[in-house]
Order: C-alpha cells, then structure tokens, then sequence
C-alpha cells in the first residue's frame, strides 16, 4: 500500500447515528429541491449532511456532489469550488457559474453546499441560479442560519441525545448518542477506557453539560489520557460556570461551546496557545514546515512540540497525505484562534509570514516544474490550494502587495490550467493588475500573461486589449512574453506571421535558459510550420521540443510535442503510421496523469487518423469517445483544432451517413478512453457488478483499490479527476463505516468470492 492509504483522512468530528434526523432529512430531500440543515457550530450539521447525502447516490443517477465552502474567504470563489466538486475543468468560453449550469442541467443530482454561513450571498446567489436553470436538481446546505430563499425547508438540528441524570446501567446511557460518542473518542484516545457502573454517572453528567454537542464532547473526551470523567466533568462545570456569565449569548448551547473551548485553550501550555492562534490563520489544511514558517519567530518558538500538542488535544487534527503528514484545523476553532490572534497585535506580522510562505512554494513548484518533480510540484499546491487562495486575498486587500499577488498568480499557470481553474486565474491577475500602480514593475509581464489566459478562453477581443496595453509599456523583460501571447492569439485567429511571434519567444526565452517557458511557443511555432507546408522544419523543432522534455524527465509538454509531431504526420500528408504512434503515446501519458483536456484532444486526433485511412466505424467511435471527454471537461474542440475537427467529423458522418454515424459515435460514448490505445476492435467496457450497498462507480472504485492501485492511479485509469476518486471514497466509507484501504479491500474479497466467479 501507498502513503495515501486511507479510504479517507478520518473526520473531524466523530459521526453517531441520528436515525430520526437522517430519515426526515430524506424527506425533505423527496419533497423540495432546497433543504437548510442549520444549527449552532458544532452540532453536526456536516457530517449529518454527508452521512444522508452518501445513502442517496442511487436515489440521485446524475451523482452527488459534496462542495465544501468552509475554506473560503470570498464570495467570489463559490461556483468555482462547485465545478472544483463536480470535476469540471473551465477552458470554454464561458464562467464557472455557466459551466456548473451546462453540467447539471441535464443530470438529476444532488448538490451537498456545506458551510455556507459566512458566505450566504455567493451562495445564496449560486444557489437561486443553479434551481432556476437545472430543474433536476436538488440542493442540500448546511449554514448557521438559513439561506433566506423561496421555498427553502429549514431543517434545524438539535444536539445528541443526552440521558436524564438519574440513568442507571452503561447500558442505558449508551442508548444516548451524546454518550456513545464520548465513550467512541475516548476509546480513540485510550482504549482501554469503557463506560462502566463506576464512571457512568459523571458520563452522563459531563454529556449533559455540554448540551450534547458533538464538538464539545469530543474537545472534552480528548482529555481522558490524564483526566477521569469526573475530573473532567467538574472543570467542564466549574469553567463553564465562570466563563458564561460573560459571554451574554443568546442560546445556552451557544455558551456551552464556546466555554468548552475557553477551557481546551485554558489548558494548553503559553506556546501552544500561540501556535493555536497563529495557525488560525490557515484556510485549509497546511504540513509542518508551513507552520514553522508561518508560526516562528524570532523568540525561538518551539513549533513541533507545540503542533503535537494541539494534535494531542484535539485542536488539529492529522490528515495523512501522499508525502507528508498535513494537519487541519475545524472551522469553529479555527475562528476562536484568529479571535485571539487578533487580540495579539501578531495578525499583520503572522498574515505577512503565511503569505510569504506560499509565495515561495509557488517560486519552489516553478523551478520544479520542468522535470521530475513536476508530479510533486503539483501535488504540493493542490494540497495549499485554499491558502494560496487566502495568500492572494490578503494581498490585494493589503496596500502595496499588488505586485507580489501578479508574482503569484503568474508564478505557475501551468498548475491553474492543469487544475482546470483557468477562469480563476484570469480573475486574480485582473485584481492584481488594478491593485498596481500604472508604473509598477512586472505589469507589462502580467498583462501578456492575462491576455495568453484569456486566449485560452478564445477570448481574442480580451486578449487582444491586454496585448496592446502591454505593447504600450517599455519593458523589455515582457518581451518573450508579449510574442508569445502574440503567437497564439494569431494562430486562434488564423492570422499571418503566428510563425514570426512564436519563434520570437521561442529564441529570447531560450537566450534567457528558460527553457520551460519555451515549450508552447515552440508547439505554436512548429504547428506553423507545418501549415506553411515546411513539414520537415516542423519535425526538427517539435522533435528537438521533445528531446528537451524527454532529457528533463518532464511529461505534459512531451505529450504537447508528441501530439504536434502527430499532426504534422497525419494533417498534413506524412507518415500515417507515425502519426498514430506519436499521438498514442502523448494519449499514453495524459491518461497516466488524468490529463482530461489533453486526452480529449488525443483521442480527437486518433480519430483524424481513423478518417485519413477510411476506417470510418472507428473513426465515428473514437468522436464518440473523444466528445465524453469534452463533455468532462465542459469544452468543445473549437480552439486549437477547430478547422481540423469539422473536417475530419463531416468527412465520417458523410461517408457512413447520418444512423451509422450516430450509432458508432453513441458506442463510442459508452467506451473507456483506455480502449483507444488497445487499438480497433476493443470491446465496450461494461459497469461493473454491483458490490451493494454500492452504486456500480464505487463498485468499480472499490475493487480498483482492492487490486493495489492509489487514487492518483485510479483517476488516471477511469479518466476522472483525483478528487473525484475521493469523493467516491468518502461516500464507500460513510457506508461501510470503514476508515483505510485495507479494510475496503478485504471486504472487497471476501464478497466476490461468496459472489463466486464474476
């Protein structure tokens, strides 16, 4: 087994059955298109919500997406965190909003939004519009108060139950769900701890004192290593007692928390409570060096210690990663601990440290990504992504840090593109390009960089005003950058001289050793060639594109160069043969590296090939195939290949005629874009035998981990996103109550071979 071995990282809070709320939850799921789980922070809600949603994947066939709203800090992140769930890349020509549309229109779904407190307009917004327009859909969020929308039921959730003082047996009390849970989380972290005769009224007493709130019991049950129950009912009581007289809130469940948490800040040593406000400051889940980074300072202040006890006392929580062990803070305390960092007077200082720290991350994964560790460079802001989020937020709303915001955003388009967040991009380097002064370093750079981004979006009318700010601007540390904007605009537009800019940029970025930035200038330069019928100078430079890449060990611009050589062979008259094995293989590697888009233009282009030898039923297939991807994607082959496209299609639908076409182009659909690379006559790839309670996906999913395989791997097998795979695999956990890999592929074998042979 790998180091991402779990099924999933274990929740932040433990889940105990809520029979009665789960079923009128799915109720009111079977009867609205909107239902709002509200409640006080730490009652449940999410995992309520998830628990539900994960028992309805056969309810709903068009899937269930879980969108996470809990790290952000804008409103204007929203949709772009749905499509992030839903495994939509952004290349078309259109906003997130209208891709999410575009998705979920046609599907009956059901959409889980949790976390939508602190961000009700953008959701609120998002929400009107996607039951407007996607008539299928069902919408299930979890907020602290109600969205405020027509036709919204609001369900609000209670606590766990809690038994009347006066419960006798252990058996009677753990009927109780406030009191399986602490005697769950207390067995976690001493497990030879049991509810029993002895112990069981000052249980009973601590549950009913903290109101049955699941976060509050299990911020108490992590202190049962050096404190009884009753010990830990008295301080619970004693610090309870003291700390609300002045907190004047409203409800008593909402004191109850907040004291539960003035006491696990009480007791934790002088630098762990730094630590703790410090790491506030983190949006999402952050790895130990990033807290050292963010948290030392000049005083010597002993981070890991520190970080092991928060772990220890429940205040982070481990989330086991691929690479490194990351940690994670729950939101309720995370806003306690930025509570107290604003109280410190350390907020600018422990702000400027978390942005500073991203900012080299970004500047690491650059200087990585043009070799072997490009995988890892990846991986790494994946993992940081909602903090690089918060790093460019922080930025543009602070006064003279325009600048280091474009640096950023600029840093690694690659990573955005491959990300399938090319919209976003677009959208923190126009922040950052007003947040500069006119006259500021970098910004003709960044302008030729955001008129490259909206080109990718075939926004020529964008892309051609950014251009011609940019030329406006002496700079000539800009000027690869400008030809190479300039290139692809031309070659999106068809115009003469794409082969003049491109090998402009091509030349001055080379002069410069940079060789990563040559790569797409390069592709646009050798594919121009071709088109000016100099196939034998397209084939050196796309070759000599290739051999730079394979002497780097780098892939994604391999495969860019392997595809042009592949169209030079079969678009314009070379070797048939060639061609075919030139795009197989750069097909080979996007599969590898669930690379949709890119596989998407792979298979188009094994198509073409199909086509040019008359293999027309193949051809069709391959369309078919091709379009599924596409359709992933939330694209159209109408940027790069449009001309290419349209003609190779009209040619196979002609020659088969219209029923013949759709048929082949239908199986295509149905087929696993793996089934290319096998070759024609590769059979249809039927679902899986259901494992119930499984759906078929997770069926799938579930025996691919049985057989060894990561979800990287997975992913890259089934052609969807990784954190498609993780969302499968939270919902097999949520089912199966399973917590790592080996124990879903046990069961995995143990019912295939009472199924007997499949």
């Amino acid at each position: 087994m790998t180091n991402d071995s779990e099924v999933r990282s274990r929740p932040l809070t433990s889940y105990v059955s809520r029979t009665d709320d789960e079923d009128e939850v799915r109720r009111l799921l079977g009867t609205g298109r909107l239902v709002t789980l509200t409640g006080a922070g730490g009652v449940g809600k999410t995992r309520l919500a998830a628990q539900v949603a994960s028992s309805l994947t056969r309810t709903f066939p068009g899937g269930v997406a879980v969108a996470g709203l809990g790290e952000l800090r804008d409103d204007r992140l929203v949709a772009r965190t749905v499509a992030d769930a839903l495994g939509l890349h952004d290349t078309a020509g259109r906003t997130e909003l209208e891709a999410v549309v575009s998705y979920l229109r046609p599907r009956r779904s059901l959409l889980l939004l949790d976390n939508c407190e602190h961000l009700l307009d953008g959701s609120a917004d998002l929400v009107t519009a996607l039951l407007r327009d996607c008539q299928d859909l069902v919408v299930l969020a979890t907020s602290r108060c109600s969205l405020g929308l027509a036709g919204e039921q609001v369900l609000a959730i209670p606590p766990l139950a809690v038994p009347h003082e006066e419960v006798g047996s252990p058996r009677e009390a753990l009927t109780f769900g406030a009191v399986r849970l602490f005697a769950e989380r207390a067995a976690n972290v001493l497990p030879a701890f049991e509810v029993t005769e002895s112990n069981v009224a000052d249980v009973v007493r601590l549950c009913r004192r903290l109101d049955g709130l699941p976060l509050a019991i299990e911020l108490a049950a992590a202190r049962i290593r050096v404190l009884s129950p009753s010990q830990i009912a008295d301080r619970v009581e004693t610090n309870s007692g003291v700390l609300a007289s002045g907190l004047r809130m409203a409800v008593e469940r909402h004191r109850t928390l907040r004291a539960t948490i003035e006491w696990s800040h009480s007791l934790c040593t002088e630098t762990e409570r730094i630590v703790w406000a410090r790491c506030s400051i983190f949006a999402g889940q952050f790895d130990l060096a990033a807290a050292e980074d963010v948290c030392a300072d000049d005083g010597g202040l002993a981070v890991l210690d520190a970080v092991d006890g928060l772990v220890d006392k429940s205040v982070l929580a481990r989330v086991n990663g691929t690479d490194r062990v990351h940690y994670r803070m729950l939101r309720l305390l995370r806003e306690y601990g930025g509570r107290r960092l604003a109280d410190s007077g350390d907020e600018l200082a422990v702000a400027r440290r978390h942005r500073d720290h991203y900012a080299r991350l970004i500047d690491q994964a650059a200087a990585a990504w043009f070799g072997p560790g490009q995988d890892e460079a990846y991986e790494r802001l994946t993992a940081a992504h909602a903090d690089i989020r918060e790093a460019l937020s922080w930025s543009l709303r602070t006064p003279g840090e325009g600048a280091v915001a474009l640096e950023m955003a600029t840093g690694v388009i690659e990573y955005w593109v491959a990300r399938g967040a090319a919209w976003e991009l677009r959208d923190w380097i126009d922040r950052a390009l007003e947040a500069m002064s006119p006259e500021a370093r970098g910004r003709a750079r960044g302008l030729a960089v955001a008129a490259l981004c909206a080109a990718l979006h075939a926004d020529l009318p964008r892309a051609r005003q950014r251009l011609a700010a940019a030329e406006a601007i002496e700079d000539d540390e800009a000027a690869p950058y400008l030809a190479h904007a300039r290139a692809f605009v031309r070659m999106l537009s068809a115009e003469p001289n794409t082969m003049v800019s491109a090998a402009e940029a091509t030349r001055i970025f080379g002069e410069r050793g940079d060789v990563r930035h040559q790569m797409h200038p390069m592709f646009i330069q050798g594919v121009a060639l071709a088109y000016l019928g100099d196939r034998p100078g397209a084939r050196e430079l796309l070759g000599s594109m290739r051999r730079l890449c394979e002497e780097a060990g780098e892939y994604r611009y391999r495969s860019m160069a392997l595809f042009g050589l592949g169209v030079v062979e079969t678009c314009f008259g070379g070797d048939l043969d060639d061609g075919e094995r030139f795009i197989r293989s750069a097909l080979e590697i996007d599969l590898r590296v669930s690379d949709m888009m890119s596989a998407a233009y792979r298979l188009d282009g094994l198509a073409w090939v199909s086509a040019r030898r008359e293999e027309w039923v193949r051809a069709a297939e391959l369309f078919g195939t091709a379009a599924t991807l596409w359709d992933r994607c939330n694209a159209e082959p109408d940027v790069a290949v449009t001309v290419t496209h349209r003609m190779f299609h009209d040619a196979t639908r002609k020659a088969l005629g219209d029923k013949r076409f759709d048929l082949a182009f239908a199986e295509g659909r149905r087929r696993n874009p793996h089934d290319a690379l096998a070759g024609s006559g590769a059979p249809s790839v039927g679902e899986p035998a259901d494992l119930p309670p499984l759906t078929p996906r997770e069926s799938e999913i579930a025996r691919l981990v049985a057989a060894g395989l990561s979800n990287r791997d997975i992913a890259a097998r089934l052609v969807i996103a990784r954190r498609t795979v993780e969302t499968h695999l939270q919902h097999i956990s949520h089912k199966l109550d399973f917590v790592n890999r080996t124990q879903l592929a046990v069961w995995v074998e143990q019912r295939d071979a009472a199924r007997g042979p499949l």
